[in-house]
């Protein structure tokens, strides 16, 4: 069964679409990471680096629900074997068959929200060919920067992911600081693409905060300064990193690319500089 915490009456479920070694060296990916970060992080989170030293990475969405209520899906993994993020991600996924492990039927899901474009992000938002969106009833919500940037995030976005949707009328475009719900909250966190969001999530006096890309590794909370270098604008997501992270503390973490998909975050944790 797939992992999953509570806040209130909300449910929160980790769906695993796939894992697997990243494509290169950890090192390139965080070029400014010392040894200390590494052996730090390492300590921290030992699941995600392989015996010779690989990254290794689960590729994760996350269920909202309330009750027996309609499921807010936050991102929709790497896809079936011929979608967007083939050439580099360890496709196909198995979000389907994790979504019936937790009682959860495509048509029951009403709100996807794509914290970005990357393609490891948007596998199973539509599928087949012609293209139609897998969660038939779903509203996708998108911040407009980051359709903006959508072709020049991959070219092959506009004709494969929004125009079937806007065809579909399932397209919903937000800009900035959106509330969905009363629980589920979007906040803008660019940098790691233009139009990159997060999602807060309060109920019950508590709080989750569903990151998507805004950090991507263990290295980036044991020093949240660290760029990745995948990052569109290292400097803007460094400021919306550092942000989230002091702003909505304490809360717990919910990350597409740790090794554990729900990490506390208290005003123990270090988040400034480390002494690396």
């Amino acid at each position: 069964m797939p992992l999953s915490r509570t806040l209130g009456s909300i449910t929160v479920t980790a769906l695993t679409d796939a894992e697997g070694a990243f494509f290169q060296p950890r090192a390139e990916a965080f070029p400014h990471a010392t040894a200390a970060h590494w052996q730090e992080a390492d300590r921290r989170d030992p699941a995600s680096v392989t015996a010779d030293g690989q990254w290794w990475l689960p590729f994760r969405s996350f269920a909202i629900r309330s009750g027996d209520g309609p499921v807010t899906l936050v991102d929709a993994g790497v896809g079936p074997a011929d979608s967007l993020a083939a050439s580099w991600a360890p496709v196909p996924g198995r979000l389907p068959a994790e979504l019936a492990a937790a009682g959860i039927d495509p048509a029951d899901v009403d709100t996807v929200v794509l914290t970005h474009l990357h393609s490891d992000h948007i596998g199973w938002a539509v599928t087949g060919t012609p293209g139609r969106p897998y969660f038939p009833n779903a509203s996708y919500l998108l911040q407009r920067a980051e359709l903006e940037a959508a072709e020049a995030i991959n070219p092959r976005l506009p004709a494969g992911l929004v125009a079937p949707l806007r065809a579909a009328g399932q397209l919903r475009v937000v800009d900035g600081d959106t509330t969905v719900t009363p629980a589920v909250r979007l906040l803008p966190t660019p940098g790691h693409t233009p139009g990159h969001q997060s999602v807060l999530l309060s109920a019950a006096d508590e709080r989750m905060l569903l990151t998507g890309d805004l950090l991507v590794h263990m290295v980036q909370l044991v020093d949240p300064t660290l760029a990745y270098a995948h990052e569109e604008d290292p400097d803007e997501a460094r400021t919306s990193r550092l942000n989230a992270l002091h702003t909505h503390v304490p809360t717990v973490l919910a990350t597409p690319h740790l090794s554990t998909p729900f990490t506390p975050l208290t005003p123990l944790t270090p988040l400034t500089p480390f002494p690396g």
